[in-house]
C-alpha cells in the first residue's frame, strides 16, 4: 500500500493529511516532506493519522527527526487523529511521552 500525503497550510501551521501505511519504503517520502516544515521557526506541524492504518519501526524514526527538528528550529510538532493500532507503538516506545500525542479528538472508542 502506498502513502498519500496532503498538506494545508494556515497562518503559523501546516497540516499534514497522511492516507495510508507508513514503512520502510513509504518513509523517505514522508521525511522529505514533513522535516521542511518543521524547520520553519515558529511553525505548528500538525500530522493528521486518522487514515494511517500501518506505521513500522521506521515511521517512528521519521517523527523523532521531526521532534528533533522542531527542537532546533523552535517549531511545534502534533500528532492527532491516530488510530489504536498506531498509537500502541508510540506508548510501546515511550515516545507518546515526548511527541505531542494527541488521541482524544479520534480514539477509536466513541
Amino acid at each position: 500500500m502506498n502513502l498519500t500525503i496532503k498538506i494545508t497550510d494556515e497562518p503559523n501551521k501546516s497540516i499534514v493529511h497522511l492516507s495510508g501505511e507508513i514503512d520502510a519504503y513509504t518513509a523517505p517520502n514522508l521525511k522529505e516532506t514533513l522535516i521542511p516544515l518543521t524547520q520553519q521557526k515558529g511553525r505548528i506541524v500538525e500530522v493528521d493519522l486518522e487514515k494511517v492504518s500501518y506505521m513500522d519501526s521506521t515511521g517512528l524514526g521519521i517523527f523523532i527527526s521531526a521532534l528533533k527538528s522542531t527542537k532546533e528550529h523552535d517549531s511545534k510538532l502534533i500528532l492527532v487523529n491516530i488510530q489504536e493500532r498506531v498509537l500502541r507503538l508510540f506508548k510501546i516506545t515511550g515516545l507518546d511521552e515526548i511527541i505531542d500525542v494527541n488521541a482524544a479528538i479520534r480514539g477509536g472508542s466513541e
